[in-house]
């Protein structure tokens, strides 16, 4: 019997060892397959490729190069997989690698590609730009007499930058204005502070965030440890703030939450998905906290006002924020040549994105002197590019020029200013209920 049931169960053990290689032989056979087929679309897809170059290069009406359609095609590619993608010529890398040597002047914007469009995210404060009163969400039509139409951001950011003190005509579309305007602005050197603090009244901290350079963190806790000993709480205001240095984002978030995931970051690759999390030993205050954000507020903005709403530390006031949530990295294909490409997105610690849906806030509030009159010109995602080019037409050879705003921006927590600016009102009375119910 024993004998029998050793037999048995050898017959058994050869049939599932038999078994498990036939398995693993026709995963190998099936895996084989599938990368025959997809090596297969490969060179098929590019004898297409190779087919039409030709094809082009033989029959166009105007001679041109083989290193010209592959630049152009190049171009093409990374343009059509996202706004934020696109191949660099040896031109275009040289102007990305400008630095500070060889003094150069800007405007002091940040600017994006929103359904298509070339779009101010926000004017930086204090720079020539704020002072010419560009605005978030203004849609640059031309810089100096060029459309900008199918432009790309890095050649329109190299053509807003120049000499200190050479001057630059920007064509803008507003909505809310029944015509494209004209604005005028000389180039400067762009310095930034990025931190300012004041007190309303006696019990409000209220913090300025500009953008995220390397110093925002520090500059902040020094703000919140001066004061520490009066204020009752916190104003923190993002709003045109275009954004910076991630570290310094989750930083910022760090003074305020003392545990779980600031934010995240997903891409294809392993390498690229990476967590990025609180820690109680950073942890400042737990003063109440209000948070003020627009649709100039981009990318680190984004992922501070919304992990703090996701961790439901500060109540978010004010307009629903750009929706920059993605990573961009710059690879070199060869000495002179490179692309910029999307390698990843962010998301928040409830797992939303923020890339083209931004952050909603929890009490909206328009701003201050808000124009209701009805205007020909609104911005609509499906015939934008019509409007434009409506409003291209009407400018060419026919330029209409603005007054610079010269509003007084010295104080912006004045009893008179805070009756213009809803939204900082808004975060003052929030701010003092949240003071009320925690005391």
């Amino acid at each position: 019997m024993k004998n029998k049931k050793f037999i048995t169960f050898g017959f058994i053990s050869v049939a599932l060892s038999l078994s498990f290689v036939l398995s693993s032989t026709l995963f190998a056979k099936e895996t084989n397959v599938k990368k025959a087929s997809t090596e297969k679309s490969r060179l098929e897809a590019l004898s297409k490729f190779t087919k039409v170059i030709s094809i082009v290069q033989e029959y166009d009406v105007d001679p041109v190069t083989i290193e010209e359609l592959i630049d152009k095609a190049l171009d093409g590619m990374m343009k059509n997989l996202d706004a934020h993608s696109n191949y660099l010529t040896e031109k275009d890398y040289k102007r990305l690698q400008v630095q500070t040597d060889g003094e150069f002047g800007g405007l002091g914007i940040t600017v994006g590609m929103k359904d298509g469009a070339l779009t101010v995210i926000a004017p930086i404060d204090g720079t020539p730009a704020d002072k010419a009163g560009l605005k978030s969400g203004d849609i640059i039509l031309k810089i100096d007499n060029k459309s900008t139409l199918g432009m790309t951001i890095d050649e329109a950011v190299s053509l807003m930058r120049g000499k200190v003190g050479d001057p630059i005509d920007l064509t803008i579309v507003r909505e809310g204005e029944t015509k494209p305007l004209s604005i005028h602005i000389v180039r400067d050197i762009i310095k930034i502070e990025s931190v300012h603090a004041k007190m309303v009244g006696k019990d409000i901290l209220y913090i300025r965030v500009s953008s995220f350079d390397k110093k925002v963190v520090e500059d902040v806790s020094k703000a919140i440890k001066k004061k520490k000993s009066v204020a009752k709480g916190i104003i923190l205001d993002l709003r045109n703030n275009p954004g910076g240095l991630l570290d310094q984002a989750v930083g910022l978030v760090d003074l305020f939450v003392n545990s779980g995931v600031v934010v995240s970051q997903k891409g294809r690759r392993a390498v690229e998905t990476k967590e990025y999390s609180a820690h109680a030993a950073n942890t400042l205050t737990d003063m109440p906290l209000v948070v003020l954000i627009n649709g100039g507020s981009a990318s680190a903005s984004e992922i501070v006002s919304g992990s703090l709403q996701d961790h439901k530390r500060a109540v978010l006031i004010g307009e629903n924020t750009f929706g920059k949530g993605s990573v961009q990295v710059v690879l070199p294909i060869t000495k002179t040549e490179a692309i910029k490409l999307t390698i990843a997105r962010y998301y928040l610690p409830s797992g939303r994105t923020i890339q083209a849906v931004g952050v909603k806030p929890d009490i909206q509030v328009l701003p201050g002197e808000l124009k209701t009159f009805k205007n020909e010109f609104a911005i609509k995602e499906a015939d934008l590019k019509k409007h434009l080019e409506k409003e291209l037409e009407k400018v060419d050879g026919k330029k209409s020029k603005t007054k610079e705003d010269k509003k007084d921006k010295k104080d912006i927590i004045t009893p008179k200013m805070l009756e213009k600016d809803l939204q900082l009102k808004e975060g003052v009375d929030i701010i003092k209920a949240l003071i009320i119910t925690k005391g």
